[in-house]
């Protein structure tokens, strides 16, 4: 499987596929993640940038 091919396959996740996938990941972080423990920078910066493009789609 080719890049490009793999790029139009996720196109083709549906918003409800793509919510549960998020739910799912973010169910197990939280599991797997102490309460104190503090995010890197970087998962920080991801989290905050789906927190604005989870706002803006309502």
């Amino acid at each position: 499987m080719t890049i490009t091919q793999a790029n139009s396959d996720f196109d083709q996740i549906d918003h409800k596929t793509s919510r549960q996938i998020c739910d799912a990941v973010g169910e197990r972080l939280q599991q797997n993640m102490r309460a104190e423990t503090s995010l890197s920078p970087r998962l920080q910066q991801l989290v905050d940038e789906m927190r604005r493009r989870e706002q803006d789609r309502r």
